[in-house]
C-alpha cells in the first residue's frame, strides 16, 4: 500500500515539474520546432493609412504633457493622424492641460462618469476616424518612428493587430526582475508571430484595424480580447520588435503586486468568456497557443503547490527527495527573506527567482479573487 501511494505522489511530483517546465520552456521550444516547418513571415512596408491614437488617462496632470509632446513628435503625416485623449472621469488638471493642445489637433474626450480604461477606449473608438486605431498608455514613451513601424505591419493583409515590444528599465539603470521576464515574454511573442499569432498584445502600445475594434468590449481587457477579435475575423496578431515602448518599473512594490493581480483577474475573465478558442478543429494552432500561453501559465502556482506537498511526502521515504525538498525550502526562504526585509538585490540570479515567486503568488491571489466573483473593470494608473 505504501509503495502504491509513493508511486502516486511520484507521479504528482514529476508531473508538476514537467508541467512547470513545459509552461515556460517546453512551449517556446515546441513553437520553435513548429516554426521550422510552418513559418509566417510578416510582409512589412512603409504605408501611411489614416490612423487614430487613443490615449486613456485618469488624473494624469503630472505626465500628460510629456506624453502628448512625445505623440506629436512621431514621424507620421500629420494630416493622416488623429490624437484622442480619453479622460476617464479625471478630477485634477488633466483636462485643462489637454485642452491647451487643441490648436495642435489634439482632441479631448471627457468621459464624465469613470467606468474604467476599456470603457473610455470604447467611447474614443466611436469618434475615431482612422483606418488603423492605435492604443497607448500615458506612461509609455515611443520612439519617433514607433508609429510608422507598427503601422507598416498592416501592409500584410493577414495581420489584424500588432503588438509593440516593451522595454522596461529599473531606476538604477539595471534590468530588474520584471525586466528579465519582459524580455522573455517579448521573445516568446516573436516566436508566436513566426508560427501564427500572438495570444496577447502589449496594453501600453498596440494597434488594430478599425474592423477588429468594432466588437470592442468596455468591460474586458482590451489587449487580450483584441487578438481574439482579430482571430475571429480571420486575421492574426503579430509582435514587432522595431515598434518599441519604453517605461520604468513601478515605484511601490505593493502597488505593482496589486497591478499583477488585477491583470490576471482581467485575463481570466476574458479567457473563460471565450473558451471556444480552445477548439483546435476550428482555430488550429491558435487553440494550442491559447491553452499554453494563458491557461497553462496560470496553472503554475497550483503545480508549485502540488510539487512541494508531494515532495514533502516523498522526502519521508527517499533520501534524494529530501535533498530536493531542502532545495525548495531554500528557494522559497530566500525569496521570503528578501521581500519581508525589503532588500534591493542587484544579482540577477537572485532577482529572477524572487520575481518568479512573486509573479506566481500574484496569479494565485488572482484565482482566489476570480473564484470569489471579483471582476476588475476600474483601473488605477500605476506610479512609475
Amino acid at each position: 500500500m505504501a509503495e502504491w501511494m509513493n508511486s502516486i505522489f511520484s507521479l504528482f511530483f514529476w508531473g508538476s515539474i514537467l508541467s512547470i517546465c513545459y509552461a515556460y520552456v517546453g512551449y517556446p521550444i515546441s513553437l520553435f520546432i513548429i516554426g521550422t516547418f510552418r513559418k509566417r513571415v510578416v510582409v512589412k512596408r512603409a504605408i501611411y493609412p489614416s490612423a487614430t491614437i487613443i490615449i486613456t488617462v485618469f488624473n494624469e496632470e503630472r505626465r500628460i504633457a510629456e506624453k502628448i509632446d512625445n505623440t506629436l513628435s512621431l514621424q507620421y503625416p500629420i494630416e493622416k493622424l488623429q490624437i484622442i485623449i480619453a479622460s476617464d472621469g479625471s478630477t485634477d488638471c488633466t483636462n485643462d492641460i489637454v485642452a491647451g493642445y487643441a490648436s495642435r489637433g489634439v482632441e479631448l474626450l471627457r468621459v464624465t462618469e469613470r467606468k474604467g480604461k476599456e470603457n473610455a477606449q470604447k467611447e474614443a473608438i466611436q469618434m475615431a476616424r482612422g483606418e488603423i486605431i492605435v492604443f497607448s498608455d500615458v506612461a509609455t514613451i515611443l520612439d519617433q518612428d514607433g508609429l510608422k513601424e507598427i503601422v507598416s505591419n498592416f501592409a500584410d493583409h493577414s495581420v489584424g493587430c500588432v503588438s509593440s515590444e516593451d522595454r522596461l528599465i529599473g531606476r538604477d539603470g539595471i534590468p530588474c526582475g520584471e525586466g528579465f521576464y519582459v524580455q522573455y515574454e517579448m521573445r516568446l511573442r516573436n516566436i508566436e508571430s513566426r508560427v501564427f499569432s500572438v495570444v496577447g498584445v502589449s496594453g501600453s502600445f498596440f494597434a488594430a484595424r478599425r474592423e477588429v475594434c468594432r466588437d470592442f468590449s468596455g468591460e474586458m481587457q482590451s489587449d487580450f480580447r483584441t487578438v481574439l477579435n482579430a482571430i475571429k475575423l480571420g486575421y492574426r496578431g503579430v509582435s514587432d520588435p522595431r515598434a518599441v515602448g519604453y517605461y520604468q518599473d513601478i515605484l511601490d512594490e505593493k502597488k505593482e503586486f496589486d497591478r499583477k493581480v488585477r491583470t490576471v483577474v482581467r485575463g481570466l475573465t476574458v479567457f473563460f468568456h471565450h473558451l471556444e478558442y480552445l477548439n483546435g478543429f476550428k482555430y488550429g494552432i491558435f487553440a494550442y497557443q491559447y491553452f499554453c500561453h494563458k491557461l497553462l501559465r496560470w496553472l503554475v502556482p497550483f503545480f508549485l503547490m502540488i510539487l512541494f506537498l508531494s515532495n514533502l511526502v516523498l522526502a519521508i521515504h527517499y533520501y534524494w527527495y529530501s535533498i530536493i525538498l531542502i532545495g525548495q525550502m531554500i528557494f522559497y526562504g530566500v525569496a521570503l527573506y528578501v521581500k519581508i526585509n525589503g532588500l534591493v538585490i542587484q544579482n540577477a540570479l537572485v532577482k529572477m527567482p524572487v520575481y518568479f515567486i512573486v509573479v506566481n503568488l500574484s496569479i494565485f491571489v488572482a484565482w482566489l479573487q476570480y473564484w470569489s466573483g471579483r471582476r476588475v473593470v476600474m483601473w488605477q494608473p500605476s506610479e512609475r
